[in-house]
């Protein structure tokens, strides 16, 4: 038996775009219009009669070849656009691809988006066992795991409620459970991680350890690096949809890295680090000294600023907003917001720029990362922007001891004093 999982041959994708074409407005671009028209094919009138529409055409995903095996946990990694839920949809079957194959050995269960493979108007307990009987389980399989997966989803007092009813975070707890418990050969997840609360992600984590010992293959696709860093065996980084490096999960999270912004400041109206779905209120981010010149590197104990600009729509209503920092390797150091600088009631402009200060800097030396982002109330994000800008911290001596702090010392600088606490030691007593 061949220890394949998924064999992808030159897999591609691609899909149909329309492109409008306004309407001349004047007599001369009328006649003009009308003279080239019969060298034009394939135009089509909008509906509203205001405008036309020529077809083209995207490529979502191009010329992807790979391999993964049986109980290897492959990262799959990428900014938003790149092609990686167009992959796993793919690998899914849930849409087939426009060239190119993939060949899977064994089951596959899979969590895309919240409410994926399920029935909205069917309980919770009924949409376990529809997921099961789609896996090719028997019911009494799917009875022998079902106490096991409403425990570890914690939606236990809803099981018997219909899904249509669920919040998004209990459905995906529970849409997690069934495609981890129901023994799939292969589990494919996208974005998963990034629903739910701590405990419900280090649950989360735990189980695809295990799913992965067990033999069973997993695929999975997350912004969170220091999540593709702990688990994946190999990632797979995705770039306008192809694949630019395959290997080593260390190295495929530094080109990635490579690739997002890398200077204190930006314009964040078109970057590609904004989470999908929101709405763009984020203009600009940047770093500056206590005199607002820019700046993108410091030393341990400098005092660092922080300055966002946003503009809402209008009728937006903003409560706050702020940032987290994060290493190069993905883990969060720390964050900063105006919820925990100040007591509600919370609220801020439609439009303006919120300053952050973090006095005497307390990391040591390495590359971080900054994400943004404002929001409507303290449990609601409307604009996230990942990886924004970037800053470094050189080495420095910051006690003013002479010892001078090195990026080996972890990322937290931590301040206090130590005393040294004796007494005469004993006077030695032996045989004469």
């Amino acid at each position: 038996m061949s220890d394949l999982a998924i064999r992808a041959d030159g897999l591609s994708k691609r899909y149909e775009i329309a492109i409008r074409k306004d309407q001349p407005d004047t007599l001369r671009d009328r006649i003009m219009d009308t003279m080239g028209s019969p060298w034009r094919r394939g135009r089509l009138t909008s509906a509203g009669g205001r405008g036309q529409e020529s077809r083209g055409h995207v490529w979502a995903l191009k010329d992807a070849s790979f391999d993964v095996k049986h109980g290897e946990i492959l990262g799959v990694i990428g900014r938003n656009g790149a092609g990686k839920s167009t992959l796993l949809k793919i690998l899914s079957r849930i849409t087939e691809p426009t060239e190119g194959c993939a060949d899977i050995y064994g089951r596959v269960a899979s969590l895309l988006e919240v409410g994926t493979g399920f029935h909205p108007e069917l309980t919770g307990r009924e949409n376990i066992y529809l997921n099961g009987t789609i896996l090719g389980m028997t019911n009494a399989e799917i009875t022998r795991k079902f106490e096991e997966i409403v425990d570890f989803s914690g939606v236990e007092a809803f099981i018997d409620t219909p899904v249509k009813r669920y919040s998004s975070g209990m459905v995906v707890r529970l849409g997690f459970a069934i495609a981890a418990h129901l023994e799939p050969e292969i589990l494919v997840i996208d974005e998963a991680l990034a629903v739910g609360d701590a405990a419900f992600q280090n649950k989360c984590i735990k189980k695809i350890g295990e799913v992965a010992k067990s033999g069973r293959t997993v695929l999975l696709v997350t912004h969170q690096m220091g999540y593709i860093s702990m688990l994946a065996d190999r990632a797979m980084l995705l770039e306008h949809g192809t694949v630019k490096f395959i290997g080593e999960t260390a190295r495929a999270i530094a080109a990635y890295l490579d690739d997002a912004t890398t200077r204190s400041s930006g314009d964040l109206r078109q970057h590609p680090g904004r989470e999908s779905g929101m709405t763009p209120a984020l203009v600009s981010a940047r770093l500056t000294d206590e005199a607002g010149r820019e700046k993108d590197t410091f030393s341990a104990g400098d005092n660092w600023f922080l300055e966002i600009e946003y503009s809402g729509p209008d009728g937006m209503r903003l409560a706050g907003g702020g940032f987290n920092i994060r290493t190069r390797e993905g883990f969060r150091v720390g964050s900063l917001n105006t919820y925990m600088c100040s007591r509600p009631p919370h609220v801020i402009p439609t439009s303006g720029t919120l300053r952050f200060c973090i006095p005497r800097l307390p990391l040591n030396p390495g590359d971080f990362l900054v994400s943004v982002f404002v929001g409507s109330h303290a449990n609601e994000v409307s604009d996230w922007v990942s990886d924004a800008i970037a800053f470094a911290v050189i080495p420095s001596d910051f006690y003013g001891t002479g010892y001078v702090l090195h990026r080996d010392r972890g990322p937290a600088v931590f301040t206090g004093s130590c005393e040294v606490l004796s007494r005469e030691p004993l006077a030695f007593s032996g045989r004469e």
